[in-house]
Formats: C-alpha cells, structure tokens, sequence
C-alpha cells in the first residue's frame, strides 16, 4: 500500500472507488490535487466461494472499513449493479455494493453510485468499452504501466475516476454561456493544436 504522508491541499481530494462482487471486489483510489490525477492503489479483495454468504459480507463490510481508514477518502464513488439475465446473481451483487456503501456511511462519506455505462462512457467517451479499452485509457490519463490482477481492480479505479469527471464537470459549459463558440475564448489552455 502507498501511504500519503504530506499534507492535502483544500483543492485536494482523495476518492475511493468501488467495483462491488461477491467473490471478487475491486478498489481504487486516486489523488486529485489541483489538475493533478494520481493513482494511489489499486487492488482487489478475493473472497472464498467456499464460506458462508454472510460471511463474506461481513468481510465485504471490514475490508472497505479498513481501506478507508486506512487511505482516508473525501469522496466514495461505487459501481451499479448492471441489470442481467440471472435475478440471484444480482441480488448477490447488490447485497455486497450494500454492504460497502454501509461501510462507507459509517465512516462519514457520501455515496456516488455510476451505471457500469456511465463509467465507460466517462473513460473513454463510449458506454460500449470492453474492459481493455477502459485499461488503457486508465494508462494513458494516470500514467501506470502493467495490468492489474483481474480487471475489477481497473474497474473499481475507473468508477473512481468517473467521479472525479462527473463530480468537476470537466467538460461543462460556463455558468449563462451555452455555446462552445463562449468556451473556447473562455478556455484556451484547453485547445489542442493536433
């Protein structure tokens, strides 16, 4: 784990993201200061398919208690379940995304829940991605090299990233002006010349 030890600019903010499983669940934190994005970690939780369904809850629960202890984030961000053909398994999964957002609550912090859509969406500009595509533009925007374990660490720090987008309005207009015509003379450090 990488610990921050200097002290957080107010414009910073530390966001925990969620990619909630009843069997594996990934995690992501990134550092935002000022226009900077840093990923922090990203990891997963294995569960044992062999314990009990509670108690791979209850651990769903201390596991995201212990990350954020641990990272202390301002800001939780957690993945939907989707809406699939197999009611049990979703039911499974909204059980743990519960858990986790109960956890998160207990600690203070607000929920943000994303459509797995939205949060491909916000990566890479299409809700379609596969998980590769969402990988490497995690790659290209916070520079890492190297593949996590399984993608729901990846996942978990794309919901976290989607957030940070979402929660900033990157790509809003300003305030009473609604033509990109407005934006750009009022942005122009944003304007590539490619």
């Amino acid at each position: 784990m990488v610990k921050i030890t200097s002290v957080l600019q107010k414009s910073s903010k530390i966001i925990l993201g969620i990619d909630p499983g009843t069997i594996v669940m990934g995690y992501g934190v990134i550092l935002v200061k000022g226009k900077s994005i840093s990923l922090i970690e990203m990891n997963v939780l294995k569960l044992n398919s062999k314990k009990d369904a509670y108690e791979r809850l209850e651990l769903i629960h201390h596991t995201v208690g212990q990350i954020i202890k641990a990272f202390k984030p301002t800001d939780f961000a957690i993945e939907a379940p989707f809406f699939g053909k197999n009611v049990q398994s979703m039911l499974k999964l909204g059980r743990a995304q519960g858990v986790a957002i109960a956890a998160a609550m207990q600690a203070g912090l607000s929920v943000c829940e994303y459509s797995p859509k939205k949060v491909k969406q916000s990566i890479t500009g299409n809700g379609n991605a596969d998980k590769e595509q969402v990988l490497k533009m995690l790659q290209t925007i916070l520079q890492f090299e190297g593949k996590p374990q399984t993608f729901d660490a990846s996942d978990a720090v794309a919901v976290a990233l989607c957030h940070h987008f979402q929660d900033s309005n990157v790509l809003s207009l300003p305030k009473g002006k609604n033509d990109w015509k407005s934006f750009i003379a009022n942005n122009p450090s944003r304007i590539s010349s490619k």
